[in-house]
This record gives C-alpha cells, structure tokens and sequence, in this order.
C-alpha cells in the first residue's frame, strides 16, 4: 500500500478523533445547561441566563468546527458535498453528478485536472441565450392583406 494512503488514512483517523472530543463536549454543556437550568428553578432569584446563552453559543461554534472537520475528512477522500442536496462527489467535479449545482470557485478543478473532450463548459442554466430578434415597428411591417368582403367584390 503506498505511503500516501497511510497518511490519509492517519488524517482522517485523527480528523474522527478531534470529532468525538468536540462532541464529547457538547453533551458536557448540554449536562451544564440543564444543572444551570435546574438550578434557576429552584431557585427563581438566581439569573442563570448568560450562563446558558453562551454554553449555547458554545455548542453552535463546536457544531461549525465538526462540520468543518467532516469536509476535511471529505477532502482527504477525494470527495466534496454538493450543498444543494448533500451528495457526495468527485472533487474533480465543477457540477453536482446529481443535481448539476455548481460547486464554489474554492472548489475549482485543480489544473492537473482536464475535463473530457466532450464535457459542456456551462451547465444548460447558466448558458447564454440568443436575443431575440428586434420587433418589426407597424410602419415597415407589409399590409395585411384585404379580405373579399373589404375589397367590394
């Protein structure tokens, strides 16, 4: 097995790791939460809110970390999450295989990376469209042609 793989394999070990420890966090100010909460209401003097607001300030950053923490863990397999419709794909991808989303320019193709001689550069929905022809004004448009009855016949 090549060396590189070993690598990827330690990263994402290591990425996982740092996961369960974040949410191992989590349910640790979840625990604070309801003693806090608790507390408060035992005592209704006791004012305990900025407490609990920033534990659950806490627990949104961490959240944000593991997500982050899981694209990386994506990137080290080669893939990346459309985020129109979270699936999975090759990072080599410019558009979703699933729902044709266009990925950010941070995800760009890298340039070692050709895409195939038939491959369209710009999905259907963002391709330009022709204009449309000018409107002819009533003055140079041919007259309409008279019917029998008009004519007197």
């Amino acid at each position: 097995m090549p060396i590189f793989q070993d690598q990827k394999g330690k990263n994402i070990a290591n990425f996982q790791k740092m996961i369960d420890e974040k949410k191992h966090t989590i349910c640790k100010y979840y625990d604070e939460i309801g003693h806090l909460y608790y507390g408060q209401y035992k005592d209704m003097n006791i004012d305990v809110t900025k407490d609990i607001n920033a534990r659950c300030e806490s627990i949104s950053n961490i959240y944000k970390e593991i997500e982050e923490l899981n694209i990386k863990i994506l990137r080290e397999k080669g893939l990346k999450k459309c985020a129109i419709c979270s699936t999975e794909n090759q990072l080599a991808n410019a558009f979703c295989f699933k729902c044709g989303a266009r990925f950010a320019d941070d995800d760009a193709v890298p340039a070692d990376v050709i895409a195939p001689p038939n491959a369209c550069a710009t999905p259907p929905s963002e391709m330009p469209v022709a204009a449309p022809a000018p409107a002819v004004e009533a003055e140079e448009a041919a007259p309409a042609p008279i019917a029998p009855e008009e004519a007197g016949e």
